[in-house]
């Protein structure tokens, strides 16, 4: 009868053959000084044709005598570790199992020895295919049994938890340690990242850790993958297909009916971008399972999953710059439930408004404030309308006390720095929202925005037109002056006439004026460039509505301008204005040549004396 065909568990292993005593005999010989069984036992443990039974009848005993099995024997241990139980009979498993079990618990230095062989399972054998003595491939092994080793995985570690109950304070460790390089292949990521997330499940106590430890890592691969390189990437690629195309037309006639997207795929051209769509898509797949049961949403495990990610994100995400994508697993579970995107929102004004935060996190608050504010369809309007009243009392309450403080004041960024991102998130937020501020009701949106004093905010000494982004200023201008709220054109153009604002010397003498502006990495929520996980997003983001809002700038355009009305366009031009039709207030989204040319004015170097 082959060993196959056999059933380990109702029959006793057949006899297989091996050279020694017994475990118990080798183990009491090598206690004596007699090392060679021991030796062997090892070399037969190691070996790579090793049979099942071979593996039931050592496990077997090994069970038998594991309280000898001390830190003597740890080289031995460490080869009963090493065996190949996961592609073997159900078994082989069960009594690897517990053989782990009984090890853990008798034996607990070896615990983190055994968490880390199991943790080492967590992603794809890797295949090395070798053809005259060079490696041409090292690929993921395909295996169709890869989900049922994953589960052996995780009852394995589901076992030692249960003999070992503070085995999760030391496993989070190992967790971080084990992670794969994020240059490895999407799919190693993908089933590391699965599979650390799935320990979460029943080990609830190390979520947010566990979490941490993915995002840290999601953080890397974003922000080497910028905005830029990405849509660069893409851009060449569908030149390339045209091209392509066209050749093919000419060599094939083919039928001019087809389209060039039609052979595109969802994958990412960029290999990091792809990387991390990848991750995303797993982590918010997992978001949705927790925060759902049936189909419907489980409140209390929402909150606990929200505690957890705005934890992370305090901690990780919102002191990164230049993060494009990761954020958005807030944004994606904000929008189950409205009471999370309303927590989100008072957590992120909590911070703004907070005197004992750097100024450097305060700022990165506000940007995340109006960025959220703007482009989640989900909000409604009364809660921006209160989060705008929220923002402007803030910033009435600071040029109040610069009036009244004596001092002279000026332009400085490095010195209101909250103060100007503060303004800008309410530029930013009117920007996209005024249309859902003034649909309801015209005249009562319109007294709303009145009341809000904004003509105070444009014309204090603090001047926050001269430091918002060009592209903000200019559209906040031209909405502002449609409906009769502020009229901007005076400040803007008088702007351009002057030096860019003042960011003081670390080294202390003569200011000098640079084009350093903490404003250009204003918007967290600039539209998602990853095509995966971004079908998650796509119907919760509201998107720049170009051609309807830029008619606004072309309102000028054949007017007569009065010269009695100051704020008119100054007779006409604002060159501040020039070549904005057909821009995005985004930081990135132009019809420039370089997106960085947006963020800041002309470098202009000038010492003050």
């Amino acid at each position: 009868m082959e060993i196959d065909d056999r059933d380990f568990l109702n029959t006793p292993p057949v006899k297989t053959v091996r050279f020694g005593g017994s475990v118990a005999e080798t183990l009491e010989k090598h206690k004596q000084g007699d090392s060679s069984d021991y030796e062997l036992l090892k070399h037969q443990l190691a070996d790579p044709e090793i049979k099942d039974a071979q593996i039931i009848n050592w496990l077997q005993e090994f069970r038998s005598c594991v309280t000898h099995l001390t830190k003597d024997h740890e080289q031995l241990i460490y080869n009963i570790l090493r065996l190949p139980w996961l592609g073997r009979s159900q078994a082989v498993v069960e009594e690897y199992m517990a053989f782990l079990g009984n090890l853990v618990s008798a034996q607990t230095v070896y615990l983190c020895a055994c968490l880390k062989m199991v943790v080492s399972h967590f992603t794809p054998r890797r295949v090395t295919i070798c053809e005259g003595g060079v490696d041409i491939s090292d690929s993921d092994d395909e295996d169709e049994n890869l989900p049922r080793n994953f589960d052996r995985c995780h009852q394995a570690l589901q076992l030692i938890i249960r003999y070992v109950p503070f085995t999760s304070r030391v496993l989070v460790p190992i967790l971080q340690d084990n992670f794969p390089f994020i240059q490895k292949s999407s799919r190693t990521l993908e089933c590391y990242v699965h599979n650390l997330l799935r320990v979460t499940v029943y080990i609830p106590s190390i979520r947010r850790d566990v979490l941490e430890v993915i995002i840290g890592k999601l953080l890397k691969l974003d922000v080497n993958a910028s905005r830029t390189d990405i849509e660069e990437a893409e851009e060449k690629a569908l030149q390339n297909q045209k091209a392509d195309n066209q050749t093919e037309e000419g060599l094939f006639d083919m039928d001019e009916d087809v389209s060039p997207h039609q052979d595109r795929t969802d994958l990412m051209v960029h290999p990091v971008a792809e990387r991390l769509d990848t991750l995303m898509a797993v982590l918010m797949a997992y978001i949705k399972d927790v925060c759902h049961v049936n189909g419907s949403l489980h409140v209390e495990m929402t909150k606990e999953l929200y505690k957890d990610l705005l934890s992370v994100f305090d901690k990780l995400i919102l002191p990164t710059h230049a993060s494009c994508h990761v954020q958005y697993t807030l944004f994606y579970l904000c929008s189950f439930r409205l009471a999370l995107a309303e927590a989100f929102l008072d957590h992120l004004w909590k911070i703004l408004q907070s005197p004992s935060q750097p100024a450097v996190i305060r700022q990165a608050a506000a940007g995340y404030l109006g960025s959220f504010l703007a482009r989640a369809k989900f909000i409604p309007v009364l809660t921006v309308r209160a989060c705008l009243d929220l923002l402007l009392s803030l910033i009435h309450r600071y040029i109040d006390s610069q009036d009244s403080s004596g001092r002279q004041v000026c332009c400085d960024i490095s010195l209101h720095g909250p103060f100007y991102t503060a303004c800008q998130a309410v530029f930013y937020t009117l920007i996209f929202r005024h249309r859902a501020v003034l649909e309801a009701n015209m005249k009562k949106g319109l007294e709303y925005l009145q009341s809000l004093n904004l003509e105070r905010v444009v014309m204090c000494q603090l001047n926050p037109l001269k430091v918002c982004l060009p592209s903000v200023t200019s559209m906040f201008a031209a909405i502002t002056r449609k409906y009769q709220v502020v009229f901007c054109y005076t400040v803007i153009e008088r702007n351009n006439r002057i030096a860019l604002p003042v960011v003081r010397s670390s080294a202390g003498g003569d200011s000098v004026t640079t084009n350093t502006n903490p404003l250009d990495s204003f918007f967290p929520f600039d539209p998602y460039l990853l095509k995966r996980s971004g079908k998650l997003i796509e119907p919760l983001y509201q998107v720049w509505e170009e051609l309807a809002d830029a008619e606004l700038l072309l309102t000028k355009t054949g007017q007569q301008s009065s010269r009695e009305d100051e704020d008119d366009f100054l007779c006409g031009e604002t060159p501040q204005t020039e070549g904005i039709v057909g821009m995005t207030p985004s930081s990135f989204d132009s019809n420039l040549c370089s997106p960085n040319s947006i963020g800041s004015p002309p470098t202009c170097l000038q010492r003050r004396f």
